[in-house]
């Protein structure tokens, strides 16, 4: 065990709070909390943390070089091995900072896609973070910019160097053009796939959430999948299907998703974006919330701001207030936002997961429900189609139209919700 610790990294993490504009954004002291549970994760030892005031950030350094001083001094005071920056760097600042410090410098994105890298098993995976990895280090594979990248440039740009550089970056450019033909291929795939389910009369329920949730200790509650849930981020990355028979004999596949995250690389996001296609395909969503986390509604709000981007925003959605058995009967304010249903919960306890289930089978498209129509005799077209798709129980004709008794699914309710009288 000590030698384990002996191998970890001795990281220093550093960010730069500015004012207003992180006032109107994240936090910068949660984002800092966070970066440094990424480092955690990613089997860093985090020895100490720097957070510069200023307004905007420093074009050559990120924090200018008398605060690099400063973390240089910390270095070789505390024995750093690395430096994680919580914003994106370029190649330049990155250069410049190993230069003055001497140490070894990443950033979050970095980071992120590392630890995406440790996760990453099946076949589709690795494929998307190395995808991920390879679009990020495109645009820095040196610190003298673009200046390098073009043949006889003038001084400085001419020889061996130049032609490293140039075919480093094609070499780069033409495997994520291999890597994104692969993706393709599995796009395709998938879709066959789920064309097939819909055919077999397969519904598909999506677990959507911020990392360490629960969303996966949720998925082996619901389906006994044993699927690996662990207390870090991003336990999960890969996609995970299991199926459950609901209790009116409809069939559900519930999908596990990589979790979200803060200033979450949208290069990352773009190249995820066939694992994510599961959410935007999903007839609902089970947005899984750690109710005892006190950032919860700042990661609701994460969450459901991916979630616009993917245009899914509008699907049906659970939130599922999860470890509601470590709340100690804190009672939490009804958090902001558009949901179907709001249930508290404990999936590693098994608690209002009968909620859960019941509040599912609500939202889905198929469940019946008895509801009562007026049509006026110009909608004969709506009658029509009522009467192809979905069981009458009564049909008066009364002289403001027709007046249908159906059992509906929610599909129909919503797409005929004018002609609803009760």
């Amino acid at each position: 065990m000590q030698e384990m610790e002996k191998q970890k990294e001795r990281v220093i993490i550093c960010g730069v709070h500015r004012g207003l504009v992180d006032v109107l954004s994240d936090s910068t002291e949660e984002t800092m909390a966070e970066l440094e549970e990424l480092v955690k994760t990613a089997g860093g030892d985090v020895v100490a943390q720097v957070l510069q005031n200023r307004n905007t950030i420093e074009k050559a350094t990120y924090v200018g070089e008398g605060k690099l001083e400063e973390i240089k001094n910390a270095c070789q005071t505390l024995g750093a091995d690395l430096l994680v920056f919580d914003d994106e760097l370029s190649g330049s600042q990155i250069r410049n900072i190993e230069d003055i410090t001497g140490v070894r410098v990443i950033d979050r994105s970095t980071l992120i896609l590392d630890i995406f890298a440790s996760r990453a098993r099946s076949a589709e995976g690795k494929i998307q973070v190395e995808l991920a990895q390879l679009k990020y280090m495109l645009p820095r594979l040196t610190g003298m910019g673009e200046q390098l990248s073009r043949l006889g440039g003038g001084i400085g740009t001419r020889g061996p160097g130049e032609t490293k550089l140039e075919s480093d970056r094609r070499h780069i450019r033409a495997r994520i053009e291999a890597l994104e033909e692969k993706l393709v291929d599995i796009k395709k795939h998938r879709a066959l796939l789920r064309e097939g389910r819909k055919k077999q009369g397969h519904l598909v329920a999506a677990l959507v959430g911020y990392t360490n949730s629960g969303k996966s200790t949720l998925l082996n509650t619901l389906t006994n999948a044993g699927v690996f849930a662990e207390n870090m981020l991003f336990a999960t990355l890969d996609t995970t299907y299991r199926g459950i028979t609901l209790s009116d004999s409809r069939n559900c596949l519930i999908v596990d998703t990589v979790g979200f995250i803060r200033k979450l690389p949208h290069h990352l996001i773009n190249a995820f974006k066939s694992t994510l296609e599961e959410v935007v395909e999903a007839d609902a969503l089970i947005h899984v919330v750690d109710s005892t986390n006190p950032e919860m509604a700042n990661q609701i709000e994460v969450v459901n701001r991916l979630l616009g981007e993917l245009n899914c925003g509008d699907k049906p959605q659970i939130l599922a207030l999860n470890k509601t058995d470590a709340r100690d009967g804190k009672i939490i304010p009804r958090p902001s936002g558009k949901y179907d249903h709001i249930v508290n919960i404990s999936a590693k306890y098994n608690i209002g997961i009968d909620e859960l289930l019941k509040a599912l089978e609500e939202v889905l498209p198929g469940k019946k429900i008895k509801t009562k129509f007026l049509f006026p005799y110009t909608a004969g077209d709506k009658v029509a189609l009522i009467h192809q798709n979905e069981l009458v129980l009564e049909e008066e004709y009364g002289p403001l139209g027709t007046t249908m008794v159906v059992m509906a699914d929610r599909v129909l309710r919503e797409r005929l919700k004018e002609f609803v009288i009760e």
